[in-house]
């Protein structure tokens, strides 16, 4: 029996019954008491559903994804504790799939995405404020009021008192966006999936600045707490939408179920205990040669076992994968040139191999 078809009880991730049914499980669930959140939804807020153009996305990456039984559990055991999943590997091997899948499998919605580079800061993720752009509106705002003269010109009589209200500075709110973690921590009843990709080539810093955020749930917009007594509610606009659609109050968003995060790292680092502790932890080998049939039937719907050719490709996957790392979709590249009829000839499979199945480390890389 295939591993694809066992299931435990208390998984939620591939576990019993349809995907709407587990998730109610997954909403219904008790969570630690450390982890349980207290953040009021905003009523008039809509998270995206299982509809449109970043939903479908979602799904189709999501859904030819194979995890293996150790795979789930440690997926299922992140969801019933609350906690981020840590996901290393060598590349391609399906860490930022992973949270595509534990996305469509649950009818969680699309994925957030907060890609990493070295210059990524934890602000970058929480929400994005352009100052500059405000400043520049005010600007405008005050060369539009009645009675401004340039510098250097002669001056006019006084004028009577001018008793009209005083223009109104911009709202703050058309220069505040929330990222991809801020939008993930909005309170909601249902989590959102947000993948953190290649945590390991951040700053030294993130990590521990990230233990936090992690912590409590949420996080302070000092932008909108310092103007909470003028103005106490802002509506801002979301990761997934830049128009003001969600209310933020006294600039403090706090989530009320912490969402599905899943970091992924090629090890390119090593981080703080401190990190690692907050985190549930998986590591993903390279696919066998099961694995690998099941991945191929699940994408491009080809039986390996039925033909010659496709037995040979793996066979060529898993031996160029000795001298080098190689990623699954390659051999999908393969298999999927190989059904349209490119490079058939005896004689080229040599360079056809070269080409496919090029390596991402090592010598000849």
């Amino acid at each position: 029996m295939e591993a694809e078809a066992v299931v435990k009880d208390w998984w939620l991730y591939h576990g019993t019954g349809e995907g709407a049914d587990r998730r109610a499980r997954l909403e219904a669930g008790f969570p630690p008491p450390w982890r349980d959140f207290t953040g009021a939804p905003d009523p008039g807020y809509a998270p995206p559903g299982c509809t449109g153009a970043a939903w479908e996305r979602t799904w189709r990456r999501g859904e030819g994804y194979v995890p293996d039984e150790p795979e789930k559990d440690v997926v299922n055991t992140a969801l019933h504790l609350r906690r981020p999943l840590l996901v290393t590997g060598k590349p391609g091997v399906g860490k930022s799939t992973l949270a595509y899948s534990i996305a469509s499998d649950l009818n969680l919605g699309p994925v957030l995405h907060w890609p990493i580079t070295s210059r990524t800061v934890l602000r970058d993720g929480l929400y994005l404020y352009d100052a500059i752009g405000r400043l520049q509106e005010a600007g405008l705002e005050q060369m539009r009021t009645p009675g401004a003269r340039p510098a250097g010109a002669v001056p006019a009589p006084v004028p009577a008192p001018d008793t009209s209200p005083a223009p109104s500075a911009p709202s703050i709110s058309r220069y505040l966006r929330l990222g991809p973690l801020g939008t993930a921590l909005l309170p909601q009843d249902r989590p959102r999936v947000l993948l953190v990709d290649e945590i390991d080539k951040s700053d030294i810093d993130l990590p521990g600045d990230l233990l936090t955020v992690f912590e409590d749930g949420g996080f302070l917009i000092p932008e909108l707490a310092r103007l909470a007594q003028e103005d106490p509610t802002v509506t801002i606009g979301t990761d997934d939408d830049p128009d003001a659609v969600v209310r933020i109050t006294q600039g403090r968003v706090q989530c009320r179920y912490f969402p599905v995060v899943v970091l992924t790292s090629n090890g390119e680092r090593d981080f703080p205990p401190a990190f690692l502790r907050r985190c549930v932890r998986l590591h993903l080998q390279p696919p066998g040669p099961d694995k690998l049939a099941r991945i191929v039937r699940r994408r491009l719907g080809v039986d390996i076992a039925s033909g010659e050719e496709y037995q040979d490709l793996v066979r060529a996957f898993l031996d160029r994968g000795e001298d080098g790392d190689l990623a699954t979709d390659q051999l999908l590249n393969a298999i999927q040139l190989r059904l349209a009829g490119a490079w058939s000839a005896p004689a080229d499979r040599e360079r056809f191999l070269a080409t496919v199945m090029q390596h991402l480390t090592g010598p000849t890389a």
